[in-house]
């Protein structure tokens, strides 16, 4: 073989690679969306719930992959940016609060998102500016902590709902309703407001998706790759390694918090014990699934994600009728644990990622 045939096949085998593992990945979130209508007796009801979650995982897990596959950066503090994102959002428009309902609120809701949005920015900065200059283990921790403060101290404040939380703020979501969607949900027979939120957040992800491939693919988001690869040589090309990653976790709030938005509006009642650690590692869970570093694994790891967590209990419950409820219910940490260890072991860089983008040191 020549020199030029060598420099040939390493060139084209990568891309062959890419190929096949993006069509099996490919293969396997179809799969789980085959296995999602079968389970639920194609009953559009149950389909249109679990991938409003996975839509709203996708979302989140978007905002991580920003800050981890890209930058390199271990959040692991990402309830606490949806936390901030749903109680600003849902404080700001109409809505009752705590255990005596309490109205308040009267901005329009595309200000009330944008606010959530920025709220998410916000908690980035003052987050960011004292930790980010902090390593690997020692961020993680740190986010973890700041995230469970912010959930003690919703809990605390009078004015937050304390632990009863924020009701009946979905109505000016739900007035925006077009009408073609009533139809449609007479169709499908299923609830319009549930529809109009499958719609909504779905077509959130495809913006969401298409602002990441605009900011990846411009020379920002390579000088992102590049601090993460070697934060060393970008300083050494007069870059502010800093004020990058800086800028990568308020972008990667800013999703946080529309996250935050579509959970609030999805569970129709907020309060601090749904914003628990558990969210946190839903979301890394779909990332690696579907591969850190890549564009769509984070989606089609939380569509799998979530077929597998919501399906697999009426699986067990049918191939072992003789277990109790609680054993059942066990049975979907247990198989999802389960295939992320295989994973790790296999296949650690998920289905969409590359391999690749794992040699590198966690910043």
């Amino acid at each position: 073989m020549t020199i030029d045939e060598a420099r040939t096949t390493d060139t084209e085998a990568p891309g062959r690679d890419s190929s096949s593992q993006q069509a099996i990945g490919t293969l396997i979130a179809l799969l789980a969306l085959l296995w999602l209508f079968w389970s639920a007796d194609f009953a559009w009801v149950i389909v249109l719930g679990v991938l409003i979650k996975a839509a709203v995982y996708a979302v989140s897990a978007m905002s991580l992959n920003l800050e981890f596959g890209y930058t390199g950066l271990l959040n692991f503090g990402q309830v606490g940016f949806m936390l901030v994102g749903a109680y600003t959002y849902a404080l700001l428009i109409p809505h009752e609060l705590g255990r005596a309902g309490t109205a308040g609120g009267s901005w329009p809701l595309w200000a009330a998102v944008i606010a959530a949005m920025v709220a998410g920015v916000l908690l980035g900065l003052v987050l960011g500016v004292p930790t980010v200059r902090l390593r690997g283990d020692y961020l993680a921790i740190v986010t973890i902590a700041i995230a469970e403060i912010l959930r003690l101290v919703v809990r605390a404040l009078p004015g937050l709902g304390q632990s009863f939380g924020v009701i009946k703020y979905n109505e000016p979501f739900d007035d925006l309703m077009p009408g073609f969607v009533e139809d449609w949900a007479q169709a499908l027979d299923v609830p319009p407001n549930q529809l109009w939120l499958f719609l909504v957040a779905w077509l959130t992800v495809v913006a969401v998706l298409g602002a990441m491939a605009l900011m990846i693919r411009s020379p920002w988001g390579r000088v992102l790759r590049g601090v993460r690869d070697d934060e060393d040589a970008v300083r050494a090309l007069g870059k502010n390694a800093f004020w990058y990653k800086l800028q990568s976790l308020m972008i990667g709030g800013a999703i946080a918090g529309l996250a935050g938005v579509l959970f609030a509006i999805d569970q129709g009642q907020i309060s601090p014990a749904k914003f628990l650690p558990l969210v946190t590692f839903y979301a890394w869970t779909a990332l690696i699934l579907g591969g850190a570093g890549s564009l769509v694994g984070p989606v089609a790891g939380s569509v799998i994600f979530w077929v597998i967590l919501t399906q697999t209990s009426s699986l067990a419950g049918d191939l072992f009728p003789e277990w109790s409820s609680t054993a059942v219910s066990a049975t979907r940490f247990i198989l999802m644990g389960a295939l992320i260890m295989i994973l790790m072991v296999f296949r650690p860089q998920g289905l969409f990622g590359k391999r690749e983008e794992l040699s590198l040191e966690i910043q």
